[in-house]
């Protein structure tokens, strides 16, 4: 469909993100102004001051967004995954523009000028209120302005850890390679920026020198500024309205599961089935979807999700750092034991299958070189290849150093770390020419790529399961009831249709979900 179609389909998800996305950089930008501002007041009686706290905010501006809220996640009160975690950031990100605004809009007032107050018999606290502000306000005021349109384009990585917004369509759309989705998270949150600039530029103009043509025209700006605010208003209290309800809930909803996910297709599907079939049971849920990387472990461990669904490989490589084993079996008994034993962690059956890692090519080349496994790549005139691998499998245990020892790989150029979703992309575009995904990824099929067979057997085994911590398992028997449901309930070729429906169809993971649990009668 055209990006109006979808918009016109998918319109009230559009405002229910913009309104977690505008919820976010206001909240963190009000934060912001208020440390903010008077720090800046600070520094200008404090000179000495200067250089700590401006080289902190100028630190706060270097560290990448999502290392940002990667190192604040574990830290107690302030860290987790949602909307505080994110707010935090945003407001540390937003710190430097105003605090040197703030300095050099007081500073840069005329001398004479503070000295007449100062004879008037006016104090400090006076000049400061009544002189210095209205006079730097709107130095000031490009400080927020600043300060906002930079927080518009990092809440977009806050997806990332669960916070919403915008972001969550461009991560979906990288992750189903939906154009639509992309264009949709990027144009709302550039509408975003734009709007939130010439409003603060609006307010910024009431501070001009007035003559008769200015105050005529601030009348109409007052107007303006007095409208976008209520509008704002509005869509902020919007955001509050769930929680606000959710305050009233009956004694079952407080004792609700919440399921998490990770930030991929297959993931959201599982998390999907896990959740619409706790609500059959009538149990009370919450979703805590697309966490990246390891975040939905570190959040169970701080008891923020109960639930989500992992692979056996992955917590045996990853989360446990053992040494990749091929032994199926074995690796799952081991995650089963370990889990429960240093996390308190209880593990359903294997649902029924896996999704290992899939080396990766386009059907063109495998057959023009009569590619079938990994050992046929290097056998073949290769070394001038392209090769896009994603930053988690370039660090793994079970990641590429261990796959290029066990095949002899020889690239001449290093691969390219990039997000997995991009890799498909690339790929496809024909600037990569092998990549590493997964092996039940829908865009498989949709993009018509060949999967290299493992004939050394390399890789170890990533039974799909569910994770949840004994404590809910204890407290809601439904939990366990449903973990024996799955057992085994879900093939490797139902899962690939699966996907297939999200990335190949552009389907919802929560319809497709829904189909097959209604299909299973749980």
């Amino acid at each position: 469909m055209s990006l109006i179609e979808f918009i016109q389909q998918n319109f009230l998800e559009i405002l229910a993100l913009t309104r977690e996305h505008i919820f976010l950089v206001f909240v963190s930008t009000a934060f912001a102004v208020l440390i903010g501002v008077p720090l800046g007041i600070l520094l200008t009686r404090f000179k000495s001051l200067q250089t700590p706290i401006l080289g902190f905010a100028n630190v706060m501006q270097t560290v990448p967004s999502l290392a940002l809220f990667g190192l604040l996640i574990p830290i107690p009160l302030i860290g987790g995954v949602g909307a505080k975690t994110a707010i935090i950031a945003l407001a540390l990100y937003a710190l430097l523009p105003i605090i040197r605004n703030t300095v050099t809009g007081i500073l840069g007032i005329n001398r004479k000028v503070k000295e007449s107050a100062t004879a008037m018999g006016m104090t400090d606290w006076q000049i400061l209120w009544q002189v210095e502000l209205p006079l730097a306000m709107p130095v000031i005021l490009t400080g927020i302005r600043v300060a906002v349109v930079i927080s518009v384009g990092v809440a977009t990585i806050a997806a990332a850890v669960g916070a919403g917004g915008l972001g969550t369509y461009i991560f979906r759309g990288l992750r189903q390679n939906d154009n639509n989705l992309l264009l949709a998270g990027g144009i709302f949150s550039a509408i975003l920026a734009l709007l939130a600039d010439f409003g603060l530029g609006q307010i910024a103009k009431l501070y001009r020198p007035k003559t008769s043509e200015n105050i005529v025209a601030d009348k109409r700006r007052k107007l303006v500024v007095l409208g976008g605010t209520a509008l704002v208003s509005v869509l902020i209290l919007g955001s509050f309205v769930p929680n606000i309800l959710s305050s009233f809930q009956t004694e079952n909803n407080k004792n609700k599961i919440v399921v998490g996910s990770k930030d991929f297709t297959e993931n959201l599907i599982l998390a999907e089935i896990m959740a619409q079939s706790l609500e059959k049971k009538g149990v009370a849920v919450e979703r805590n979807f697309e966490l990246g990387g390891t975040l939905a472990h570190r959040t169970m461990l701080t008891g923020e999700i109960d639930v989500y669904p992992e692979y056996s490989g992955t917590s045996y490589a990853v989360i446990l750092k053992k040494k990749p084993i091929s032994d199926a079996r074995k690796v799952f008994e081991e995650v089963k034991e370990e889990l429960a034993e240093k996390f308190d962690f209880g593990v359903s059956q294997p649902l029924g299958f896996a999704n290992d890692y899939a080396i990766l090519v386009t059907a063109k080349i495998a057959k023009e070189k009569n590619l079938k496994t990994i050992s046929d790549v290097v056998a073949a005139d290769t070394k001038d290849w392209r090769v896009g691998l994603d930053q988690d499998f370039m660090s793994r245990e079970d990641g590429y150093p261990g796959l290029k020892k066990a095949y002899n790989f020889e690239f001449e150029t290093q691969p390219r770390e990039m997000e997995l979703a991009l890799t498909y992309r690339a790929l496809d575009a024909g600037e990569l020419d092998l990549i590493v995904g997964y092996s039940t990824d829908g865009l498989i099929s949709t993009m018509d790529l060949v999967q290299l067979e493992d004939d050394k057997k390399y890789f170890p085994p990533y039974e799909a399961m569910f994770v949840a911590r004994k404590k809910t398992l204890e407290k809601h028997p439904e939990l366990q009831g449903i973990f024996k449901q799955l057992d085994g309930a879900i093939s490797t070729e139902e899962m690939q249709k699966l996907n297939y429906e999200v990335d190949g169809k552009g389907r919802q993971p929560k319809d497709v979900a829904k189909d097959w649990v209604e299909k299973q009668n749980f």
